[in-house]
């Protein structure tokens, strides 16, 4: 499944751009359209068939930043030698107008176009979290919500969202309302200044004040970029403060664009070579990976250089209509600039239109005629709302458009706005609502594994958990002593009988976490304690790097070094952890990773006695199997073929000879056919996302937990 997270854009174009350090009026800049139409681009085919970061985030908030300060220092330039008038360059109620009729509109008709597609389309799981998002998106904090999502290992795993996009617009809109209150700020102290130091009102000056502020902060984002990078990447991806460096190169090119003629076939070289890198960056450069920190340089390096060789200050000969390189005309060919020109509305719309339509069809990915449609799709409604909904509000009086046209227009503005966040909040209201308590169900009405393992009745009775609130059904444990992503400490939490005599230890990550549940239901029938060392995405292995829904996790091998360390020196008498996990991608079944016999060693060779299970099998598609259910499918084919989630024979079975210290259990059959594994087993659903096994069905597993628990232990 591809991310969205990973191509903002930029506001629409700015229609004239003057090379604020130098003077010199460059009038308007066609390549730099011709640019964003590059970008444009570059974001929606990698998104429609790549899966991959092009680029584009980078060239757009350069480009934002660049405009945005050069339209404000414009304004300096103009007042002068008015001397004390030139606070009016940092008022910031003007331009806030011209933003908000700019980008509010179309975020708002996109915002309910989401909304009837969620109500129409996507299953009724899905509406609190996408609620959760319009209203994030609406108010231009979405960026720190998936940010925070991020690090919450049950939301890490959930479906791509038609809105994750939206992320960059939300940072764009942090970075102007920042910039147009620091500026406020910034000219109220140069306003005080200039009382009693008359330099202060001099536009060099100001230049420079401005130039170093932002000098200063560039400089302080770009080193939080990186250090936040080895830090918590997943979070460092969605943060403004480690995005800001980017648009304020833009802005530090505006305040000094150095002034150095350069020969054409000198600016062609350049200009080629800044288009090249940023086609291409987007296939050597793991972007996901790797932004915002110094691999970003290369795209926001390359439209700092297209944005100062296409300038007058490095043309040859300054004659008007001639600062353009030859392969600078490239970039303004009047096609690629009238893409640029509906550069906002296209990347609004791509997204949404992709996502909704693989929900429809039920895939994960589209192939060349299927994309080709959805972007030529795109590009119309882009062009259609680019010339009805965004000129006409931009433009203000005149513009072609009548005042009734402008005023029904606002009308629909307002009520789509009025839908999009009304059934958000209807949504929020009817996800409070919804609980999970199934922990007195009728075992005949609901078998859960002993439909599989003991060939119990079924009868038609509703599925429990509903799919609706089936998300929060997780073990007790996951809520306390828990350790998330990013968190290195061991937690240690205490279930079952706390005043037993013997003690059993789960340790890993979720999918030891599973067996909680049942464990801690034995532990206080048979007088046992449970004692917990988990942390998210973390099994227990001496694998460096684990990989875990496209995140690279390098904390997991300290973590694990830590837990065994401090098993030793705690001595539970069992320790219980999970012996399989799925095999590589583009592989199928399960396997015994080398990580793990490195731990199940040292285990053997201090006497610590270990049961290990089977891991669960974990499914994949456009859908969860809550999510496929509550669509109206059925349970059959909303789970996952055996053999692609398990091997034939369990993996950890050849183990067995060298390991008399451990008891390996496998339950595979308590959740699959000999061919399938259906998203409900005994009435119960199994998952509560793509591969968390939920609490109800785990409570159908205690008697066969049970009975193999006495076999290994003989503790009662």
């Amino acid at each position: 499944m591809k991310s969205a997270g990973t191509d903002p854009t930029a506001a629409p174009p700015t229609r004239h751009n003057e090379d604020a350090a130098t003077g010199n009026n460059s009038g308007y800049r066609p390549d730099l359209d011709g640019l964003r139409g590059i970008a444009i681009f570059l974001v929606a085919v990698f998104h429609v068939w790549f899966g991959r970061v092009s680029g584009g985030v980078d060239v757009f908030l350069t480009l934002s930043g660049y405009f945005f300060v050069a339209s404000l220092l414009r304004h300096v330039v103009k007042t002068q030698p008015a001397a004390a008038s030139w606070r009016s360059a940092v008022d910031p109620w003007p331009r806030l107008s011209r933003l908000l009729r700019r980008l509010i509109p179309a975020m708002f008709l996109l915002l309910a176009f989401i909304a009837a597609g969620v109500w129409w389309l996507m299953p009724s799981t899905r509406w609190g979290p996408l609620g959760e998002e319009i209203i994030a998106s609406a108010f231009y904090y979405q960026n720190y919500h998936l940010a925070f999502l991020s690090q919450d290992y049950g939301a890490a795993n959930s479906a791509i969202s038609p809105m994750q996009h939206l992320w960059s617009m939300s940072m764009q809109g942090q970075f102007f309302v920042l910039t147009l209150l620091t500026a406020l700020a910034l000219g109220g102290l140069l306003k005080w200044g200039a009382r009693r130091w008359e330099v202060l009102t001099r536009y060099d000056v100001i230049r420079a004040i401005v130039g170093s502020a932002l000098l200063i902060v560039t400089l302080v984002s770009f080193a939080w970029a990186n250090y936040r990078h080895g830090v918590n990447q997943p979070f460092n991806y969605y943060d403004t403060i480690a995005r800001i460096w980017e648009p304020m190169a833009g802005g530090l090119l505006a305040v000094w664009m150095p002034k150095v003629r350069l020969a054409d076939w000198l600016r062609g070289v350049l200009t080629a070579a800044a288009v090249a890198l940023i086609a291409s960056s987007g296939f050597w450069i793991a972007g996901v990976q790797e932004y915002p920190a110094a691999m970003a340089l290369v795209p926001v390096g390359s439209t700092l250089l297209l944005i100062w060789v296409g300038s007058s200050a490095t043309a040859p000969r300054p004659v008007p209509g001639n600062d353009l390189s030859p392969v600078g005309r490239v970039l303004a060919h009047p096609w690629i600039v009238w893409l640029g020109s509906i550069a906002y509305s296209l990347y609004l719309v791509h997204w949404p239109l992709l996502i909704f339509y693989m929900n429809w069809r039920f895939i994960d990915d589209v192939d060349f005629v299927e994309g080709t449609a959805i972007l030529i799709m795109s590009v119309l409604v882009a062009w259609l709302m680019t010339r009805f909904i965004e000129t006409p509000l931009r433009a203000g009086r005149g513009g072609g458009f009548s005042v009734r046209y402008r005023r029904t227009l606002s009308v629909v503005l307002i009520v789509a706005s009025v839908f999009a966040l009304g059934s958000a909040g209807y949504w929020q209201y009817r996800q409070s609502k919804l609980t999970v308590d199934t922990t007195n169900l009728d075992p005949r009405e609901y078998p859960g594994a002993r439909a599989f393992l003991e060939g119990a009745p079924v009868p038609a009775v509703p599925v429990a958990p509903s799919p609706e609130a089936v998300a929060e059904d997780w073990p007790l444990s996951h809520w306390k002593n828990f350790s998330n992503f990013g968190d290195p400490s061991i937690k240690v939490g205490i279930y079952g009988d706390p005043k037993g005599t013997h003690t059993v230890a789960v340790v890993g990550g979720s999918h030891s976490e599973h067996w909680m549940t049942a464990l801690d239901q034995i532990g206080k029938q048979r007088g046992f304690r449970v004692s917990t060392y988990m942390k998210a995405g973390c099994a227990l292995s001496t694998e460096a790097n684990v990989e875990i829904d496209g995140r690279t996790l390098t904390e997991c091998n300290e973590w694990s070094r830590a837990v065994s360390d401090r098993l030793a020196v705690d001595k539970p008498d069992v320790v219980f952890t999970t012996s399989t996990r799925p095999a590589p991608p583009g592989e199928e079944g399960d396997v015994v990773p080398r990580g793990y016999v490195d731990f199940f060693k040292e285990f053997r060779d201090r006497g610590q006695r270990v049961i290990a299970v089977r891991d669960t099998p974990w499914t994949s598609g456009p859908m969860s199997p809550p999510e496929c259910i509550a669509s109206g499918r059925l349970p059959d084919v909303c789970g996952v073929e055996r053999d692609r989630a398990l091997s034939p024979v369990d993996p950890a079975e050849t183990l067995v000879p060298d390991f008399p210290n451990m008891t390996f259990l496998d339950y595979s059959d308590g959740f699959c056919t000999a061919t399938y594994c259906p998203a409900v087993v005994g009435n119960i659903l199994v998952w509560h996302d793509y591969h968390h096994v939920t609490t109800t069905f785990m409570r159908s597993l205690v008697p066969f937990l049970d009975r193999d628990l006495q076999k290994a232990t003989g503790w009662w």
